[in-house]
């Protein structure tokens, strides 16, 4: 990680800084290295992945592979695509011209005007800004996205100006190019637009953009994520077999398999305060039970499987279910209050919506139901 006590102002200086030109793999890379050698908590706040998503991850990194996070909702799979630029350094350098569209490597440009530029100009001239690493991540939700949104689009108003089609001049860069050298993660990469799959396979084989025919040659120098459900993802015809062969590494993401971890999780994620003027104790067994709701909905015959039951299920639940008891503690004065099995009579308001049903299944019951259902076994199994 390259850090320096004054940041250099132009290329001049630049050199003589001893910065090194990376790519963003690489980068991501040596950073990781360095945090693996220094035994440092790699994802801070994931938990329940040490032994299995985390090292296909590490894998992932060090073979220099863009990724694909497949797994149902409520895995963690953005955040995970989040964490992976804190291996970037805190800022890079970049030339500081206000009409080149990315943020270019002083050493290696890849536009025509800033390669004219850098050969047209002496280096104590040449300005130099930096880019700080919460910048350098971006990401796409994939349903309603466009060709244009992340590819880029021909410019009209620069045809009007006499710019040919041809040329990279009348192009208006989406996302993707605009993120040279940093990150781009496009959610729900089924529901994407094939044209624009086949736009994302041009980047990943060639690393050029080709809008509307014209190719346009750049080195783009990018590492992208993707995310993905299996039911979606491995459905024939919903991403094209070339962009998925394309794809680096696939890592899996699951649901906590135990049922403490899956209560750390809740507590981390509620963010509730349970002291103050009126303070919640909460049960261990209490916890459970707002677990064991989820691993119930998970398994029954009622509820789509293949769309998954997010853990944001039990934090809702875990927060409505305090607010329940805190709530009787004002009204009674209870200090302090005691959360109780007639509280979950209250967590409708909390779940509906976040569970889907098996409409296929064949049965007459509605949501409420099926909510009742689950809440009823859950507390036998608790």
């Amino acid at each position: 990680m390259w850090i320096s006590a004054q940041r250099p102002a132009t290329l001049k200086e630049l050199r003589e800084s001893g910065w090194r030109s990376k790519t963003v793999k690489e980068e991501l890379r040596d950073n990781f290295v360095q945090a693996l050698q220094a035994g440092e908590e790699l994802f801070p706040g994931i938990i329940g992945y040490d032994d299995t998503v985390i090292p296909e991850i590490s894998l992932a990194i060090l073979a220099g592979h863009d990724m694909l996070f497949l797994g149902e909702k409520g895995q963690a799979k953005s955040r995970l695509m989040r964490l992976l630029a804190r291996f970037l350094d805190p800022e890079i350098p970049y030339v500081d011209l206000p009409d080149v569209p990315v943020h270019e490597d002083p050493y290696r440009p890849i536009t025509r005007r800033a390669k004219e530029f850098l050969a047209n100009t002496p280096e104590d001239q040449v300005p130099i800004a930096w880019w700080p690493r919460e910048y350098r991540y971006a990401e796409r939700l994939a349903p309603g996205t466009k060709f244009a949104d992340i590819i880029g689009e021909i410019d009209p108003a620069k045809l009007a100006r006499g710019t040919s089609l041809s040329a990279e001049e009348a192009l208006f860069f989406g996302l993707i190019p605009r993120m040279h050298r940093g990150i781009f993660a496009v959610n729900e990469l089924p529901e994407l637009d094939e044209l624009v799959q086949v736009g994302l396979f041009n980047i990943l084989e060639e690393r050029d953009v080709q809008i509307r025919g014209y190719p346009i040659r750049f080195d783009l120098d990018i590492l992208i994520l993707f995310s993905a459900n299996p039911a979606t993802y491995n459905r024939s015809g919903k991403v094209i077999p070339q962009l998925k062969d394309r794809i680096g590494s696939v890592i899996h993401t699951h649901y906590p398999r135990d049922r403490d971890v899956a209560i750390q999780i809740t507590e981390q994620e509620a963010r509730i305060e349970l002291d103050g003027e009126y303070p919640v104790v909460v049960p261990y067994f209490m916890k459970e039970i707002i677990e064991q709701i989820s691993v119930v909905a998970r398994r029954s015959k009622y509820v789509d499987q293949q769309s998954g039951v997010s853990a944001r299920l039990s934090i809702a639940n875990y927060r409505t279910m305090v607010a329940s008891a805190r709530r009787r503690g004002i009204i009674l004065g209870e200090r302090p209050a005691v959360p109780r099995i007639t509280d979950l009579g209250h967590l409708s308001s909390s779940s509906l919506g976040k569970l889907e049903l098996d409409l296929m299944a064949g049965h007459q019951m509605s949501e409420k139901q099926v909510l009742d259902a689950i809440i009823a076994e859950a507390i036998k199994d608790v």
